[in-house]
């Protein structure tokens, strides 16, 4: 997932994660020893699930999945029961290898939800008989004044641990399980899945409805089933790679995806064969609350994204990484989510550095270089680790180490022990632990019995556990230079001096570069500079949105009344947590003026946020 990802509380301390994993997480056996997942119920060293079979039916009246979900599992011969995660879900029947059994939903957790314990009475395949949750995390039901089409849509975001809103099963990345599934919808919308689609077209119903059925063979976390349902068109962009929207949206998502097939090539070239088939992406409505989600084999992602010159596809390359970092080789728990989103971020730099050249991927660095010293200065130090460790939460936690920190570790230790080894490793790793679950103390294992191999000196150079386990930055990493941005400061210093700002060449800038123009500019400004900035550049109506909110943060930390027009129109036109959050805490620390206009805007827009938004955005609301 692309900024920013909403993981869950991870307590495992380090000592804790080496007793608990070994190498044999790589091991083929289905009932390999797993880490504790503190934000799972379920106990895989009992049993686990292997296989969901879904039937559900999607009411938009009631805002509801109903119908059925069939588990297989395995287990140790002794096991009586299983237990599942479940938040919210009606369950209405549980059977055990085809009869009723006894099921109980022990104490809800606010964030965890209530585990799910079933008696198998020797069953190895269950049958639960359910209703999704009210409300449920996952999924967002959109009216038709919220979609392109101006028919209803519906769209799931299962990472970290919602998807068990919709789906009874053991919510944990560790426990990998394939799926299949058959979704009923109404006759005049389409259903797209995480999946293989098996039914392009749907097969019409007794009632008039249409049934999608989609499978999944290959395992993957379960967070990562995902599904979607909408007026939707495909359009090929290359031999396997394609793109999902409303007809009114396809003809741009098609210009901005050209190079999707170049970036497979590139990274099948570096890190091995894509493994998933095909590799279609999906652009979602604008409340779809993150930058991109790397559901296998259908990436869903923001409309932001689509500013009408390829200047964002960087977020294509980084789903597209995933298929490797994450989706095949997954954190086993979310302790470890730099596992996932850190080299990912380094794959997405590769396949950039590919295709855009060496000054592209420099700038690139450069910028998340300084996102890191941003979040070394408001980051704890249990939350500046890789891996993390003490009560961390979600919303303490800055994916500047998750993903720019674990991405710069990767950097150094390819700037020590060379590009062309890092590569051979990387592509060992992922063909040796493909479809498997991965530790940060497993994988450093790995990288010691295969690169180092008891070379004190490399070791010593390396300083693997200063990365994972320890706050800050090791003294083995270098600032990246770009050369794009070195003019830079010297038109930051001469538009403070009272210069003007259109002397800075804002028209052959590309985004990196006029973001870190405004990046660079000091956090408090005087009305005067900041209406000739708007002035110069049209930033309130620009149609990047990674610049217009470089602009709009920096506007409003300065109370800049003028751009509130332009404030509300960007609050209120997409739900992009990246953006959305850090506006609404500039508001409310802007006095009368600040909290008047968040509370206003804020009570018009929650209804179209994702409830994963609305969640964050209700804490910054209630705060004092």
């Amino acid at each position: 997932m692309l900024r920013r990802t909403l993981l869950q509380s991870a307590l495992a301390a380090p000592l804790l994660a080496a007793c608990a994993t070994n190498t044999t997480l790589g091991a083929a056996d289905p009932m390999a020893p797993l880490p504790h997942d503190t934000s799972s119920y379920a106990r895989p060293d009992e049993a686990r699930v292997r296989h969901v079979s879904l039937d559900l039916t999607a009411d938009f009246d009631r805002k509801r999945f109903s119908g059925k979900a069939t588990l297989d599992i395995v287990a140790r011969a002794d096991a009586q029961e299983i237990v599942l995660d479940s938040k919210g879900l009606i369950i209405q029947r549980v059977r055990a290898g085809g009869r009723d059994t006894t099921f109980t939903l022990g104490d809800s957790d606010p964030t965890k939800g209530a585990p799910l314990t079933i008696q198998l009475n020797g069953a190895r395949r269950i049958e639960i008989e359910y209703e999704s949750a009210e409300n449920a995390s996952a999924l967002q039901w959109l009216e038709p004044a919220q979609t392109a089409s101006n028919k209803r849509f519906l769209f799931s975001q299962g990472q970290a641990i919602h998807n068990r809103t919709w789906i009874p099963t053991q919510d944990s990345p560790g426990i990998r399980q394939t799926y299949d599934a058959r979704i009923v919808v109404p006759a005049d919308l389409k259903a797209v899945m995480s999946a293989e689609m098996l039914t392009p077209n749907g097969e019409r119903t007794q009632d008039g409805k249409r049934a999608y059925r989609f499978r999944m063979p290959q395992p993957i976390p379960p967070y990562l089933i995902a599904i979607a349902i909408g007026d939707l068109v495909h359009a090929d962009v290359g031999p396997r790679t394609g793109v999902y929207a409303e007809p009114s949206v396809i003809e741009r998502g098609v210009y901005e995806c050209a190079d999707m097939e170049r970036m497979m090539e590139v990274a099948e070239s570096l890190y091995g064969p894509y493994r998933w088939g095909r590799y279609d992406v999906l652009i979602l409505p604008p409340s779809f609350p993150y930058g991109g989600m790397e559901n296998p084999r259908l990436t869903f992602l923001t409309p932001t994204f689509l500013a009408g010159d390829r200047s964002l596809v960087s977020l294509v390359a980084h789903e597209l990484a995933h298929s490797w970092s994450g989706n095949l080789v997954t954190n086993a728990v979310w302790a470890d989510g730099w596992l996932n989103e850190g080299f990912t971020s380094y794959i997405e730099g590769r396949i950039g550095e590919a295709l855009f050249g060496q000054e592209h991927a420099r700038m690139a660095e450069a910028l998340s270089w300084a996102d890191i010293q941003t979040a070394l200065g408001s980051v704890s130090p249990d939350g500046q680790r890789l891996h993390w460790v003490g009560e961390v939460s979600a919303n303490e936690n800055s994916s500047a180490i998750t993903y720019d920190k674990g991405a710069t570790f990767l950097r150094t230790v390819e700037g020590i022990i060379g590009r062309e080894r890092i590569d051979a490793y990387l592509r060992s790793y992922f063909d040796r632990y493909a479809f498997q679950p991965m530790t940060t103390q497993a994988f450093l294992a790995d990288f010691r019995a295969n690169v180092v191999r008891g070379d004190a000196n490399l070791e010593s150079r390396l300083m693997l556990d200063q990365w994972a386990y320890e706050p800050g930055i090791p003294s083995n990493a270098a600032a990246p230079q770009a050369e794009g941005f070195s003019e830079i400061p010297g038109y930051v210093e001469a538009f403070l001096a009272g210069g003007p700002p259109a002397a800075a060449p804002w028209e052959t800038w590309n985004t990196m570069q006029r973001q870190r123009y405004l990046q660079s500019l000091p956090r408090e400004l005087p009305a005067e500079r900041l209406q000739a900035l708007e002035a110069a550049f049209g930033l309130d109506d620009i149609g990047n949105m990674e610049v217009r909110y470089d602009w709009l943060i920096l506007a409003v930390r300065n109370g800049f009344a003028p751009s509130e027009r332009a404030v509300e129109t960007f609050l209120t036109v997409q739900g992009r947590g990246k953006f959305i959050r850090p506006i609404y805490t500039a508001l409310r620390a802007q006095g009368d003026w600040g909290r008047s206009v968040a509370q206003r805007v804020y009570a018009r827009a929650r209804p179209t946020y994702h409830p994963i938004v609305q969640a964050g955005v209700d804490r910054i609301m209630n705060a004092a």
